[in-house]
């Protein structure tokens, strides 16, 4: 069980979050990629270990639409902040749905062949 830390932000309850925030926060193609990355690590992993093609401030950004969205949570590890994917808590709620949405943006991303 990990401790919550001052620095930790807040955490909407899934419940609370509706499927049209869900879908704002992953239109965006660099938030997708965030949350395929979560969907495949069996870690937890820190902010700096993402390979994004956008600033630090833009990737904060990023980062603090999908905890907003209910997608990942976020807690700090020593003086790295780490990410989640909240898997069961989305698949309890809305079902399939981010196991779609990773698949369908994976076909889109494979080269034609």
């Amino acid at each position: 069980m990990r401790l919550m830390d001052s620095r930790t932000p807040s955490h909407p309850s899934v419940r609370d979050v509706t499927l049209q925030q869900i879908l704002e926060a992953l239109v965006d193609p660099v938030r997708r990629g965030i949350v395929t990355r979560l969907w495949d690590s069996d870690v937890d992993i820190k902010c700096g270990g993402f390979d994004l093609t956008v600033s630090k401030s833009t990737a904060t950004h990023h980062f603090n639409v999908l905890r907003e969205a209910g997608l990942i949570r976020q807690h700090y590890a020593g003086t790295a902040r780490m990410n989640t994917l909240r898997r069961d808590e989305l698949e309890e709620v809305f079902p399939g749905l981010v196991a779609s949405i990773v698949t369908a943006d994976r076909r889109t991303l494979a080269p034609a062949g």
